[in-house]
């Protein structure tokens, strides 16, 4: 497979989720992606990535699954850029990249020289994105910051849940991974500049902006109108109903009328081919304002068959999900007919298996190889560099790789 992004270099100072998350999308496209870990230290701390310690399912020594769930199609290379030699070796390394990476607290890209005023003298094509919690400037560049406490700050744990309960976060790290993608794609927009231009820059990507610009149409509804979106029973739409969870003989489905002609369509399907002429539930503003009597018509109805008789019913015809588990979504003959399982190979587990990237490069799934072990390439991609092996060992012993 020709990947497109094949000829692409990267050098990223990553860890946790959003860093590694941007890069291994664009590896999996074919990007080379030189993952910079911190050598061994005396201060107690694991070595390498915090994610080759997180989750608790271990694949050997410094390697879990976590880590390869954000990882693969990398190399992995150790190197301290506070330590004697290493700025250097940075430099020697940035001179053959297109770009470079982090996801550092908003405050160090500048003290590590890994921003575009330091590199930009070694070359001046070179693309810096920064992947920080609050940006690189302001009050905030120093602090620490996770993808809950912007979930929490930006107003998503408020707006998910049922209304009687508390604030909610998303049971993933949605604001990471979306941050990551903003990052990608910043990296790529850059580098397209710079090969036009000659010219690289700096590009700012923050988990807090990224999810503040996600609020999109219901912030455009506060910041015009004043309206702050409630939560809906069920999680269901603040406007249209029904679009909504709705109960099964055995669990949920998720049924969305977001059309005229699905309502009208859903209650013939469903046995009710009335109730669209009933003056309560014509249309979306007398369903909203009357939606609890028409859920208290439509839920026995719907109780009545399983979920997996609604979806067969709906399917094609009214947009229609069932509500499942983890696991039977992951087990979903849906997404194992499509290829949503990529074997991922690995020295200590040869059958371990990862999600597939979801981009299809000619109808086929993107091809994966495990992660890197802890600093397994830093000796190659210092070689390529031109270092001699003696001059390799000078810097082991310097602390810095």
């Amino acid at each position: 497979m020709m990947l497109p992004l094949k000829g692409l270099r990267i050098i990223s100072f990553e860890q946790f989720g959003a860093g590694p998350f941007a890069t291994m999308n664009l590896a999996d496209l074919g990007a080379e992606v030189i993952k910079v870990e911190p050598p061994p230290g005396d201060g107690g701390d694991p070595p390498g990535d915090i994610a080759r310690h997180t989750g608790g399912f271990a694949l050997g020594e410094n390697d879990s699954q976590y880590f390869q769930s954000f990882n693969r199609n990398k190399r992995s290379i150790t190197l301290d850029l506070r330590k004697p030699g290493a700025r250097d070796a940075l430099h020697r390394l940035v001179r053959d990249a297109d770009a470079v990476l982090n996801n550092l607290r908003g405050d160090l890209p500048a003290r590590l020289g890994i921003d575009y005023p330091a590199l930009s003298a070694v070359k001046p094509s070179i693309v810096c994105v920064h992947l920080s919690g609050y940006g690189r400037n302001g009050e905030r560049a120093s602090w620490p910051a996770y993808d809950y406490l912007a979930q929490a700050e930006a107003g998503f744990c408020a707006l998910t849940g049922e209304p009687d309960s508390g604030p909610t976060r998303a049971g993933l790290s949605v604001v990471d991974f979306m941050s990551g993608l903003t990052a990608a794609m910043a990296l790529l927009a850059g580098v397209n500049g710079a090969r036009n231009t000659g010219r690289g820059c700096d590009l700012d990507v923050s988990l807090y902006d990224v999810a503040m610009q996600t609020l999109t149409y219901v912030a455009t509804w506060y910041l015009n109108d004043g309206f702050e979106v409630p939560r809906r029973p069920r999680g269901g739409h603040p406007f249209i109903v029904p679009c909504e969870m709705f109960p099964t003989a055995d669990g949920h489905v998720f049924v969305m009328c977001i059309k005229p002609g699905f309502w009208r369509k859903f209650c013939t399907i469903a046995g009710a081919p009335d109730l669209p002429a009933d003056p309560r539930f014509k249309g979306f503003d007398e369903r909203l304002a009357n939606r609890d009597a028409l859920m208290a018509v439509l839920d026995p109805v719907m109780r009545a068959k399983t979920s997996a008789e609604w979806v067969a019913t709906l399917s094609g015809q009214v947009p229609v999900a069932p509500v499942l588990g983890l696991g039977q979504a992951l087990d979903n003959p849906h997404f194992r007919a499509r290829g949503g399982v990529l074997d991922l190979p690995h020295p200590a587990r040869p059958d371990l298996k990862v999600v597939a990237n979801a981009i299809r490069l000619d109808g086929q799934r993107l091809p994966g190889r495990a992660g890197p072990g802890y600093g397994a390439d830093s000796e190659a991609v210092l070689t390529e560099a031109g270092y001699t092996p003696a001059e390799i060992a000078q810097l082991r012993a310097l602390g810095a790789v």
